[in-house]
Formats: structure tokens, C-alpha cells, sequence
């Protein structure tokens, strides 16, 4: 047991290290290609390149693998612009979901975290929606003017209804900014569930080997639909869909 204890925490030292030797060079090379006047597609895949890059060193430090299911519902042939609003357990999503996605993605965050160095300056480099958390009222005016820019150049949005980490086998209360979103610039919403935190746990330093299985509904149409409504179709989904592909992180638990 001590053995096994061992070796997961060095994996999970060298995938830090990793982490932190990676992001350098590839956040100078998104910072330097904003300096010399670059923008959009060419910058984003360069910086979602390191992006890939953390995912495949998941897999070989770590033994952190992924299953995806339901990559037809994605609108590939389409120009219009998706909301993809993901189950949030850990911060492997958030490597993970731009690494799969075929078009470019921008997370609605708060801006304290383009502060972190390197990390949080390519960041601000990119078509990303970054708000004051402070200020709900004028933030969530920031999403919608930003989203629906963002929307109808064809990249899609994505965001945590839960707002943070969610704990495995637990619901947090899903907020309705996304849900909101879609209703004001008409986009069609993609609720996905994510099953990572069984390798990788909330506010845990230690990653565990294991499958991480993805699941992409179908996407939710928000014409025609009160924002509560659509924040409710879809967290029964999310949720009903997180007991599929994680039942035993919620064996014994009742709704």
C-alpha cells in the first residue's frame, strides 16, 4: 500500500513539473505571436497545442486515460456557434475539453486567473471571456455582449453551470448564466458529463491511473424555451448521464 501511495504521488509530481516546464515556451510563443499582430484560429490552436500536450502527459505519467462518446453530437458542418455546458469535477476537463473539441472554445472565467504566470498571460491572449465575479450584475452583461460576438464568429462557448469542482457523485446547484446565454443569443446548448474525478479528485495533489469516460449529448434547442426551463432539461441530463457512465460513484445515493 505505502509502495502504491509512492508512486502515485511521484507520477503526480512529475506531471506537475511537466505542467509547469510545458506552459513556459508555449505561453511566450501565444504571447509573442499576439505582439507581433497575430489573432484568432492561429493563435488559439497554438496555445491548445500545450493543451493536447497536458492530456498526453496525463496519460503517460499518470495513466489518466479518456473514453468519449457522442462526438455526432457535435454540429461539425455547421457555422453557428454552440454553448457546451460541462459537468465539473476537476481541472482535467478543462485541459481536456478544447484538446477534443474541433473548433476553437472560450471559457467564461473569473479574471483573477490571468494573473497566474505564464498560464493566465496566454490567456488574455485569447478569445476567452474573463469576468469579475464581484460584480454579478455587469458580469453577466460581459458574457452575453462577449458570448454573442464570440457565437457569431463560430466559436463555441463553454462553460461550468456548477460554477466550481463538484465533489464525485455529488450535484451542485446549477446556475442559469449559461442557460441564459443560450435563451438571449438563440444558440443551441450541448450539456456534457465528465466522470474525472475518481483520477482526479477534487483539490487533491495526487492523480490515480484510470479511464475518465466523456459523454456529448445531443444538442438542446433553446428557442421556444424559458432560461429555467433550459438550465433544468439541462441538468437532468447531465446528471441522469452521470450515473450512467459512473454508476458507482453514485451507488446508494437517492435524488
Amino acid at each position: 500500500m505505502k509502495f502504491k501511495l509512492a508512486l502515485v504521488w511521484t507520477r503526480s509530481m512529475l506531471y506537475m513539473v511537466w505542467l509547469i516546464v510545458t506552459v513556459i515556451p508555449f505561453a511566450l510563443m501565444v504571447i509573442l505571436l499576439r505582439v507581433l499582430g497575430l489573432r484568432g484560429n492561429a493563435v488559439y490552436w497554438s496555445a491548445c497545442y500545450w493543451l493536447k500536450m497536458s492530456v498526453s502527459g496525463a496519460r503517460l505519467i499518470v495513466g489518466i486515460r479518456y473514453q468519449v462518446s457522442g462526438m455526432e453530437n457535435l454540429p461539425y458542418h455547421s457555422n453557428d456557434g454552440v454553448i457546451l455546458l460541462v459537468k465539473h469535477q476537476s481541472a482535467y476537463e478543462t485541459l481536456l475539453m478544447p484538446a477534443i473539441m474541433p473548433r476553437p472554445l472560450a471559457f467564461v472565467f473569473k479574471k483573477e486567473l490571468l494573473y497566474i504566470p505564464f498560464f493566465g498571460w496566454a490567456m488574455a491572449c485569447l478569445d476567452m471571456i474573463h469576468i469579475n465575479r464581484e460584480h454579478k450584475t455587469q458580469a453577466f452583461q460581459r458574457v452575453v455582449e462577449q458570448g454573442r460576438a464570440l457565437l457569431n464568429k463560430g466559436i463555441w462557448v463553454i462553460m461550468f453551470p456548477e460554477g466550481t469542482r463538484i465533489p464525485r457523485g455529488q450535484r451542485g446547484k446549477y446556475k442559469s448564466g449559461g442557460a441564459r446565454l443560450a435563451v438571449e443569443s438563440a444558440a443551441n446548448v450541448i450539456p456534457v458529463a465528465v466522470a474525472s474525478a475518481k483520477c482526479w479528485p477534487k483539490n487533491s495533489f495526487l492523480k490515480y491511473p484510470g479511464l475518465v469516460s466523456v459523454s456529448i449529448g445531443p444538442a438542446i434547442k433553446s428557442a421556444g424555451l424559458t432560461t429555467e426551463l433550459l438550465n433544468s432539461k439541462v441538468e437532468d441530463w447531465i446528471e441522469s448521464e452521470m450515473r450512467r457512465i459512473d454508476p458507482s460513484a453514485y451507488s446508494g445515493l437517492q435524488d
